[in-house]
């Protein structure tokens, strides 16, 4: 059944696969050719048809490679942080856990909040004129006063990343906590009792266990990184330049402003490869035999 199952997930994303790749770019852009013709702007690329689309991303559009590196640095750094204090947030929360009721308290309030939204505060808040950050570094670090973050290209990333990072801490803590509850506490008492230090247990009892829900974190937490926009879209717009441009972004960028609709629905679908990948580990891990 499981199987079966696994096996139902992977059809429907490989079909659309190949009925994009195929069929629907040749069908746009041999439509917008018909209709707008030639695009005038600087250095335009013409409306070409079908797997043109691609030999242009790939061999002729730096901006595309561009977008694919900021999406793949964005995700690997919104994962691993995310995961990393999640799960010492989870620990911390976990039965018999320090400061359980203080934190997680706390956790309700970014998790109720849209990525849109969270953009928007964030970049309110790294305002150099009345930002929230600025006035706090005034205070207890005054070289770091009038900064302009979102106009300097690594501090604008960096913000991306922290505005991510704290959105999503609250729900993979939660589904962290629900795993560490699973791990059976008499083997944990038990290491205890034979003297093993809280270390030790975590590394040889309690990350073991814990692994299947880990792994499921990472996978959704990676999809959700590698499709993201609305969040960075109202933070920094992809700017300054194209230093937080990602593939989402780009992808709006040159179907809604230029009206590239055919190469702008070509680029889509060349994120349905990691998702697909990421689709059947995640199949793999949840509906797999005990």
């Amino acid at each position: 059944m499981r199987d079966n199952t696994l096996k139902y997930v992977l059809v429907l994303p490989a079909v659309m696969v190949v009925f994009a790749t195929a069929i629907w770019p040749l069908m746009e852009s041999a439509r917008l050719s018909a209709t707008v013709g030639r695009l005038n702007r600087p250095g335009s690329l013409d409306q070409y048809i079908g797997l043109e689309n691609y030999t242009w991303a790939f061999f002729e559009e730096p901006a595309f490679w561009n977008s694919v590196w900021v999406t793949g640095i964005y995700t690997l750094l919104t994962v691993g942080l995310t995961t990393l204090l999640a799960l010492g947030l989870a620990l911390l929360l976990a039965p018999g856990g320090r400061l359980r009721s203080g934190v997680q308290t706390l956790l309700i309030l970014p998790f109720a909040m849209s990525p849109a939204l969270i953009g928007v505060s964030f970049r309110f808040m790294f305002n150099p004129e009345f930002g929230l950050f600025d006035a706090f570094f005034g205070a207890v670090m005054p070289p770091l006063a009038d900064v302009s973050w979102l106009a300097d290209p690594t501090l604008a990333f960096a913000v991306c990343v922290m505005a991510d990072v704290w959105g999503w801490i609250p729900f993979l803590t939660l589904v962290l906590i629900g795993g560490l509850a699973s791990v059976p506490q008499d083997t944990i008492e038990a290491a205890q009792v034979d003297g093993a230090s809280g270390w030790r247990v975590f590394r040889d009892i309690t990350l073991p266990q814990l692994a299947p829900v880990l792994a499921v974190v990472i996978i959704l937490k990676s999809i959700f990184s590698l499709k993201t926009f609305d969040q960075i879209f109202m933070l920094t717009n992809g700017g300054p330049g194209t230093a937080t441009q990602t593939l989402s972004h780009y992808i709006y960028f040159n179907g809604m402003k230029y009206g590239q609709i055919g190469y702008a629905a070509s680029v889509a679908w060349l994120m349905v490869i990691p998702m697909i990948l990421l689709t059947y580990l995640y199949a793999k891990y949840v509906f797999r035999k005990d």
